[in-house]
């Protein structure tokens, strides 16, 4: 006798998003494992008095988004202090800071994160300054930290309070005097000093992991400097209330204490496992760091920095590779401008692991057809996150950046594809948002950066297992696979040309509903 499903997930259009994608009406499970799929009425006979049935009454229902690059201390800290990216103006900015400090003033500093200066009205193109800031407070530290985290805006006592960790070479000056602009190492520092105490990691990763199954997203790979975070979700896994899957890319300074505990890529348990070291490369485009082989086109100087700089020397990082690689680690690193993923991929491609690895590089915006072909024949997945094309537009931050030329040569996903090299998606929490990126990717400004729909979903789910080896268990809708699920109101398909706007009804991880707006 065959044993009842514990959730039959039925009167639904699942697609399987296998390779080519098949479509179900019904899917069932049990203990947390995908058992049949079918038509409705063939998985009835598998409905018992205590199983749950979901009715979909003709929803979409696919595997559950995997992000490949988030970071949800700051996911969740946009969530517990001021959330900026909505702002339009610096006055914007200042006013939800004053309203912050305002609402929470027993707290030593006053955080605000996610600005974007090239969204705002008008045609500026400088972070927030220290004196903007000074107008929040003049006694707490104000920080704000820009939307791609290489950039952190500071007020005069958050200089003062930072100034013994902030390094000089990092800090921008006019007229001599500090402009409260931090980039890169000096943001990073500023960033250390912020990192949220026991007590608040539990807070802030709580709520950046609601938020997350409310958009379908399933599981992620966290990139984690610092023991708090680990340490909570393994702690949240053991009481069994981490509602998704975790996979922990660790900074590069983690590594010997990997070692000497014995963890290494894939150890772990069914939530929570270890993934890649992470290391830098560059910057970001944004804050003109990215490290380009041509000068920025919108560079005020003829100085040093007109193509970015080294986040992390390439010497340093061929180190951090070469220890990491002798310990079979799997290795990310983060490249966006064309020369610094020149001097990543030299390195990882060079790695004696390199063929089994799945080494990966962060971003990859820049990325030339040599570096593609290089990356196809090492197996190195591009690790990339199509809602930066939301900087792609004619006159928007790349053109800025880069001019129409090279703008139009970022992030090219269909010649990704094409090329064969293994494509993940993420969102660097630029938002968080799948079905955002899916956008992007499938309404592109030209057809090398385009995807069609089902090749956008695969990226976001079997693409994404893929790159943390989770791919004979997530990231397609396959009898014993996982039972990791969204349901969504609308079809993608039927609805390309505004996927964004489709709401996710149910998500599902581990045959357990997580989130439900149907009930």
């Amino acid at each position: 006798m065959t044993a009842a499903a514990d959730l039959i997930v039925t009167n639904a259009e699942v697609h399987t998003l296998t390779d080519p994608d098949t479509v179900h009406e019904a899917v069932a499970v049990r203990d947390g494992e995908i058992v049949r799929l079918g038509d409705a009425d063939e998985l009835t006979f598998l409905e018992g008095v205590e199983t749950d049935v979901l009715h979909c009454e003709g929803r979409v229902v696919l595997s559950g988004f995997i992000d490949a690059h988030t970071h949800m201390e700051q996911l969740g800290q946009h969530l517990v202090h001021a959330d900026l990216s909505s702002a339009d103006s610096a006055e914007s900015c200042v006013d939800l800071l004053t309203e912050q400090a305002h609402d929470d003033p027993d707290r030593e500093h006053v955080l605000g994160f996610g600005y974007d200066e090239s969204a705002w009205d008008g045609s500026r193109t400088q972070p927030l300054t220290r004196d903007e800031l000074d107008r929040v407070s003049e006694e707490r530290p104000v920080v704000a930290l820009r939307v791609d985290l290489h950039t952190v805006s500071l007020n005069t006592a958050a200089l003062e309070a930072f100034a013994d960790d902030l390094p000089d070479d990092d800090l921008r000056y006019a007229e001599g005097e500090p402009t409260g602009v931090a980039v890169e190492d000096a943001a990073e520092a500023v960033r250390s000093q912020l990192t949220a105490g026991r007590e608040e990691m539990r807070e802030v990763l709580t709520a950046a992991m609601a938020h997350a199954v409310e958009l379908g997203v399933t599981g992620v790979h966290d990139k984690v400097r610092g023991s708090r975070a680990p340490q909570i979700y393994r702690e949240l896994a053991a009481d069994g209330e981490l509602p998704i899957r975790v996979r922990l890319d660790y900074w590069s300074d983690h590594l010997e204490s990997l070692v000497d505990v014995g963890l290494s890529t894939n150890t772990g348990g069914d939530r929570v496992r270890t993934g890649a070291i992470k290391s830098f490369s560059d910057g970001s485009f944004g804050s003109r760091t990215a490290r380009v082989r041509e000068p920025y086109a919108d560079a005020e100087t003829d100085g040093d920095n007109v193509r970015g700089q080294w986040v992390v020397d390439p010497d340093e990082l061929a180190s951090v590779t070469d220890r990491a690689s002798d310990e079979e680690f799997q290795i990310c690193v983060h490249a966006i401008g064309d020369e610094a993923i020149e001097e990543t991929l030299s390195l990882l491609e060079e790695t004696p692991n390199a063929t089994t690895a799945r080494h990966r590089i962060e971003h990859a915006e820049l990325v030339t057809d040599d570096h593609l072909e290089r990356m196809a024949e090492a197996g190195i997945v591009a690790s990339m996150q199509p809602n930066f094309h939301r900087w792609a537009d004619e006159g928007g931050l790349y053109d800025q950046r880069l001019g129409r030329e090279r703008r139009n040569r970022t992030n090219r996903l269909r010649r990704v594809l094409e090329a064969d090299v293994p494509l993940a998606f993420g969102s660097d929490c630029m938002p968080l948002d799948p079905l955002l990126g899916l956008q992007y990717a499938v309404n592109a400004g030209t057809e090398a950066q385009r995807l069609s729909v089902t090749e956008a979903l695969r990226a976001y789910t079997h693409g994404a297992a893929y790159a943390g080896f989770d791919e004979d268990r997530l990231g397609t809708l396959e009898v014993g696979k996982r039972a990791d699920l969204v349901v969504l109101e609308e079809s993608p398909w039927d609805h390309s040309e505004r996927i964004d706007e489709i709401d996710v009804a149910t998500t599902v991880v581990d045959g357990e509903i997580v989130f439900d707006a149907l009930s």
